[in-house]
């Protein structure tokens, strides 16, 4: 089933509201006019919990630089 492209964008709105803390599943289905099953089913990493959404939405982190010892 191909995600048309207002449904690709409010999915990538309830990512970003869902990094937030204070935001619920059910607050942010009612933002966007959608059931709380919708969430979790165009979000499946949610269903892991908040703790998983957040490592897969996160950018890896860049390697720190090496000091060299002169």
């Amino acid at each position: 089933m191909a995600v048309l492209p207002s449904t690709e964008e409010q999915v990538r709105h309830a990512r970003d509201l869902l990094a937030r803390p204070d935001n619920t599943v059910t607050s942010i289905a009612k933002l966007l006019g959608v059931s709380r099953n919708t969430i979790y089913n165009y979000v499946p990493e949610l269903k892991g919990g908040r703790l998983a959404l957040a490592e897969a939405t996160s950018t890896p982190e860049l390697p720190q630089p090496t000091r060299s010892e002169d």
